[in-house]
C-alpha cells in the first residue's frame, strides 16, 4: 500500500504527520514505526483515497480526506 501512494498521513490522536512519498521517501523502518499501533498491527482505520493513504485517526484529517 504504501508503495503505491504518493502521500501519507499518519494519525496518532491529535498528531498528525505526513510523507510527501514522491520527493523525499523515508526508510521503510520510519513508515512502520509511525503506521504500527502499540499491539504491532497497523493503526484503524487505514483509508486509500486516490494516491493518498491515511492511516490512523484523527477527525479533521479524516473530514478532509473524505
Amino acid at each position: 500500500m504504501a508503495g503505491d501512494a504518493s502521500q501519507i498521513v499518519i494519525a496518532k490522536g491529535t498528531k498528525v504527520t505526513t510523507f510527501q512519498m514522491t520527493n523525499d521517501r523515508p526508510s521503510d523502518e520510519l513508515l512502520l514505526k509511525h503506521m504500527l499501533g502499540p499491539t504491532g498491527n497497523l493503526r484503524a482505520p487505514t483509508i486509500i483515497k486516490g494516491k493518498k493513504l491515511l492511516v490512523g485517526f484523527n477527525e479533521e484529517v479524516y473530514a478532509e480526506t473524505i
